[in-house]
């Protein structure tokens, strides 16, 4: 029997999405409008479910900026001697 792709995929309810990211469910549903968490219909009635992975993937994206962002703000508060190992190091206190 081939490898199902689609086998391993965990899809959750917009509220457990909701619950992981410490958000409300239309702010997941927002997310989802707006491809930044993958999210298809299925069933029926249609119910919104979450491919688990691009949640993952969405909190890695946010935790990098996150992460990048503090490096912009401690360069801007770095003197370039500070930074080149040179020269008078000022100190902001």
């Amino acid at each position: 029997m081939p490898d199902n792709p689609t086998s391993d995929v965990r899809m959750l309810a917009p509220a457990q999405a909701a619950e992981v990211l410490g958000v409300s469910v239309d702010e997941v549903m927002e997310l989802v409008h707006s491809a930044q968490l993958r999210g298809i219909r299925v069933g029926s009635p249609a119910r919104w479910r979450i491919e688990e992975a691009s949640l993952a993937q969405y909190i890695d994206d946010r935790a990098e900026e996150a992460r990048l962002t503090a490096l912009w703000r401690q360069s801007q508060e770095a003197s370039f001697p500070e930074l080149w190992g040179k020269g008078v190091i000022r100190h902001g206190d």
